[in-house]
């Protein structure tokens, strides 16, 4: 039902709502501390500013911004000597590393397109990604070039760097070159393809330009109180390649002119040290991963005072203020939080529930809660297909305005035309804007439920379900039912040693869900997940389906 007001006139209740709601002492305005300048350009303002500081970090590699600023300019000139120049994609398939971070700087100083690969793709997938982006250039290791030169039977032959490899095409050869003294890239021409990492369809290349990279450090750091002095410190096992990953890794610290401390994956005990040793203030992680490091590290013990905003991503596991207040008591003065409501084709930080922890109002608010839009960028909710908003507090499809959404799908006019509006990115997930302004995502529109005509929504169930105290994961999917049109199905891992039994969850349910919302259950020992730690809740659909029918 519609709202009656037009786009306009909801967007600017929404704002005022908001801004009434955004903690105190934050700005209402994106925070650009060296100015409206390129990501290569802040590394050489900040190597002049703060020359001793440390930029980045991954085991015994250390750079300072001197050290790094001159490190990515020699790669830009290699480049720019074998053909790479303004516009030319250069595919980046490399796992965390210092290389990675030294060659993004490279190509965007250049001018070129960084195309970020997931260094587990084999064969298909990497052909696909290399097809569709034509990168003038890749630059890998040795084994995953492997992968590559399994692919020329059906991609044409792509130069190569190999950044383990010797001779010309080497690393060593390529940081031995000249720095490139010019800086060819600027703020709105296309700078990145970040491709969309979805369970199912084929991946979307998201066009990103640079201030569009700028923009998303700027509405983060004034949405959330980051420190702009140098005092910055970022712990990133996130894959980089994947864009949140890029923006905490990469984005955010250079353009702060703090620290980017890189891991390779994850380990509980060397996040821990890297902590201690560079006195890291935010991480995001899955609750897994804070759950891991308060099972197996003697927390009390170590110095963590450091890690002011520890974040949170409730991929499987959810955020409860169980593991908040365990993380509170061995960690003093850390407020564990959820990160952020986004997506790859805005850049990921949309909004926060940064300062809303108090009394776990965020945890305790109706699932699921993403607090307010940074500054610069609206959210509103719509009808289905339209621009229409629905009244406060009704679900509907949210849709994202902001300086950082993507300006197309690489090559998919298609694509483009059915979710980018008049500047709206129609995102395809359900949420609502409550009464009071907050935020609330509900899941992806194509995974509604509709029991006898009621919608039911995954995260809903799932988290209700994750208030079992038997429950260590769930995952929701749709299944079709003869009698109510359609069934949810709850795939449970209990935690270890309860002897949880799909019957004795059900009946939990009955008792503490409605009717229509209580699911079968199936226990099972894991769940099918992606490279980037989220459900493949496409593949649970046949199981699903047997399940309902009694096979």
């Amino acid at each position: 039902m519609s709202s009656q007001k037009t786009l306009d006139e909801y967007v600017a209740e929404v704002r005022a709502l908001q801004a009434a709601l955004r903690p105190a002492g934050l700005p209402d305005e994106p925070v650009y501390p060296a100015g409206h300048i390129t990501i290569p350009a802040h590394v050489s303002h900040w190597a002049k500013e703060r020359p001793e500081k440390l930029a980045l970090a991954m085991g015994d590699q250390h750079f300072t911004y001197p050290e790094l600023d001159d490190a990515h300019r020699r790669v830009a000139t290699w480049m720019s000597e074998h053909g790479v120049g303004k516009g030319d994609r250069v595919a980046v398939y490399l796992g965390n590393s210092t290389e990675f971070a030294i060659a993004f700087l490279a190509i965007l100083r250049l001018g070129a397109v960084h195309v970020p690969v997931n260094p587990m793709f084999q064969p298909a997938e990497l052909a696909y990604e290399l097809l569709d982006s034509e990168p003038a250039l890749i630059v890998t290791t040795s084994k995953l070039h492997e992968v590559v030169e399994a692919c020329s039977d059906r991609v044409p032959e792509i130069p190569v760097l190999l950044t383990d490899g010797e001779g010309e095409f080497g690393w060593q050869a390529a940081i031995s070159s000249e720095p490139y003294a010019g800086d060819d890239g600027d703020l709105h021409s296309l700078a990145a393809l970040n491709y969309t990492g979805g369970t199912t369809g084929m991946p979307k290349g998201c066009q990103h330009t640079q201030f569009h990279m700028l923009y998303t450090v700027g509405s983060a750091a004034a949405a959330t109180a980051l420190p702009t002095d140098g005092n910055y410190v970022a712990l990133c096992y996130l894959p980089i390649f994947w864009i949140a990953g890029e923006d905490l890794g990469l984005l955010i610290p250079f353009v702060l002119g703090g620290t980017s401390v890189l891991m390779p994956r994850w380990n509980a005990a060397e996040v821990v040290d890297n902590i201690e040793r560079y006195r890291v203030n935010l991480m995001t992680g899955t609750v897994e991963n804070y759950l891991e490091l308060m099972d197996t590290q003697n927390l009390p013990e170590r110095d963590l005072s450091s890690l002011t905003d520890p974040q949170a991503v409730s991929f499987v596991r959810k955020m409860t203020p169980e593991v908040r207040h365990r993380w509170a008591e061995l960690v003093p003065g850390s407020v564990l939080r959820e990160s952020a409501y986004g997506m790859t084709e805005t850049h990921t930080i949309d909004s926060v529930p940064y300062g809303f922890a108090e009394d776990d109002f965020d945890l305790l608010s109706e699932p699921v809660f993403c607090g307010i839009s940074v500054p610069g960028t609206d959210i509103a909710v719509v009808e289905k297909g339209t621009q229409n908003p629905v009244p406060l507090g009704e679900v509907g499809e949210i849709i994202v305005r902001s300086p950082s959404v993507t300006d197309g799908y690489w090559r998919n006019e298609e694509a483009t035309r059915e979710q980018l509006v008049d500047g709206w990115i129609h995102t395809g997930d359900n949420g609502r804007i409550d009464e009071k302004g907050f935020l609330h995502y509900l899941g992806r529109e194509k995974e509604m439920i509709k029991v006898n005509g009621m919608s039911v929504f995954p995260a809903d169930v799932e988290m209700l379900l994750n208030q079992h105290p038997s429950v260590d994961t769930v995952a929701v999917v749709p299944t079709d039912d003869p009698q109510t049109g359609q069934r949810p199905v709850a795939f449970v891992v209990p935690r270890e040693g309860s002897g949880l039994t799909a019957e004795e969850l059900v009946t939990w349910a009955r008792a503490n869900m409605a009717p229509y919302k209580v699911p079968l259950v199936s226990v099972i020992g894991d769940l099918p997940m992606t490279a980037t730690g989220k459900v493949r809740k496409h593949e649970l659909a046949e199981d699903a389906a047997r399940l309902n029918s009694g096979a």
